[in-house]
């Protein structure tokens, strides 16, 4: 595939140039560590976003090499499985057995090749010959050399699998998505509209801010956007959430900094929404961190009322702390403990649960994920949120509101938990999601959303009534 037809905004990222000299060590470069970044990502555990952020935070590199760096790990992440697939026909031997840095840099060079236009293949070519030579010698940059520029002189007669013979693996390298997904989609959505949310959770992610109506409106905020040459448009979902589509740190820009605006996608306004709080209300909100929906909560209740705010991990509870205070509401209180243990002397007019999940509907914003979850996984985390679910329904009181989402889009974490749990659970009924929520978010009594179709996050959400 050539630079020209390169999918899904290939022309719109313009990186820095960036060359290595003596003064820097290899890794000091954006490139560099890039390439570091995913070698240690594919001998951990950890997910590529918590790397990303800890490097970026701890680096010296300019702002616009910064953003370099986080365009080539999250892209190289995100069309992992179209580049192994070139890759390995290049590639003279087992190219998934050769080194990790050898790999990463291969990765990389055909990233930018296939997806940043505005960077010359040569350029990119020769950084990472370079970077292998100064790291691993003559021989091993002779073979990156060999491999990418003979993927150049190829590059508009690349093969990929044949549809009419395997129609899943050819999706799968195509859209760069494991064919477990692939399967699963094709067989729930059909081949079109599949082919449209493998489509969608390889966008560059927009950054969706919610305005906080305490503080100020939305036509204020698009007014300070306008002013800021920030282009942005409103979502189609939620109108009091706006997303940013040029690449620029709004965190930086008071706008955010004084509370005007919360960085969270529209489907979890749109679970807030559906839970419906009042002013006055007592609010358990299970599994808050990092608390963006209690703190929409309490700016809906006029900040009157109490909401506890419970975390199972004590270090995330500062999160929830900064964003409260930001956002100038004060009736948030965290609280550090697990989900299926909470015990509270009264009980609740609404508990929240946004329940641990595969997080398969966030895909746009980290692509790693697909690479790091299994079938089993989807199982498995439905055991987990059923319990949840089942505790969280002992501390909301009759006639009380229990609210269940998640940000993945699999039945079995979704519709199938709550369907199991009302079988159980006699004295909860669903609440229609339409009475309180627009139609086009709606089916089945419940709220679905879905990258290709709303522009958010793929996400579920259920409002539970208890009768006695």
């Amino acid at each position: 595939m050539s630079n020209e037809q390169a999918p899904f905004g290939a022309h719109e990222y313009v990186a820095p140039s960036v060359s290595v000299n003596d003064n820097n060590t290899i890794f000091e470069t954006a490139r560099g560590t890039a390439v570091k970044l995913l070698s240690r990502y594919e001998s951990s555990d950890s997910y590529i976003d918590k790397l990303l952020d800890a490097e970026l935070r701890r680096t010296e590199l300019a702002p616009a090499d910064k953003a370099l760096v986080t365009e080539l790990v999250n892209g190289t992440v995100r069309w992992q499985g179209r580049l192994d697939w070139i890759l390995t026909g290049f590639y003279h031997g087992e190219f998934a057995k050769c080194l990790a840095l050898t790999k990463n840099a291969l990765r990389i060079a055909l990233y930018q090749m296939l997806f940043l236009s505005k960077i010359p293949p040569p350029a990119a070519i020769n950084e990472s010959v370079e970077m292998v030579k100064r790291l691993k010698g003559d021989r091993h940059a002779g073979i990156v050399n060999g491999v990418l520029r003979n993927v150049l002189r190829n590059i508009q007669n690349i093969r990929y699998p044949v549809k009419e013979e395997n129609v899943v693996l050819y999706h799968s390298i195509v859209y760069s998505h494991p064919q477990w997904i692939v399967r699963r989609y094709l067989e729930r959505y059909g081949e079109a509209d599949m082919e449209l949310l493998l489509a969608a959770n390889n966008h560059r992610p927009m950054l969706t801010l919610r305005v906080n109506t305490l503080k100020t409106t939305t036509a204020e905020v698009e007014r300070t956007l306008t002013e800021n040459e920030i282009r942005y448009e409103v979502s189609p979902i939620h109108p009091d959430s706006v997303l940013i589509t040029s690449l620029r740190d709004i965190r930086a820009l008071p706008l955010f900094t004084e509370g005007l605006v919360n960085v969270q996608d529209a489907s979890a306004s749109l679970v807030v929404q559906l839970a419906s709080p009042k002013p006055g209300m007592l609010v358990y909100d299970l599994c808050s961190a990092p608390g963006g929906k209690a703190v929409f909560a309490a700016e809906v209740m006029q900040n009157t009322g109490r909401i506890v705010a419970l975390e199972m991990y004590e270090s995330k509870l500062r999160f929830i702390e900064d964003n409260a205070r930001r956002s100038g509401v004060t009736i948030i209180e965290p609280l550090h403990g697990d989900a299926r243990q909470f015990a509270p002397e009264v009980l609740a007019d609404l508990v929240m649960v946004d329940a641990p999940c595969t997080g398969l509907g966030t895909l746009s914003k980290k692509p790693d994920i697909k690479w790091r979850r299994a079938l089993e996984d989807v199982r498995h985390m439905a055991i987990t949120q059923r319990q949840i679910l089942d505790h969280a329904a002992t501390v909301v009181k009759p006639g009380g509101t229990l609210v269940y989402s998640t940000c993945t889009i699999e039945p079995e974490e979704n519709e199938y938990v709550v369907q199991a749990f009302l079988a159980d659970n006699p004295n909860f009924e669903l609440e229609p999601a339409e009475r309180f929520l627009p139609t086009e978010v709606v089916s089945d009594g419940f709220m679905r959303t879905f990258p290709h179709v709303h522009k958010s996050d793929g996400a579920f959400a259920a409002r539970l009534r208890r009768l006695t």
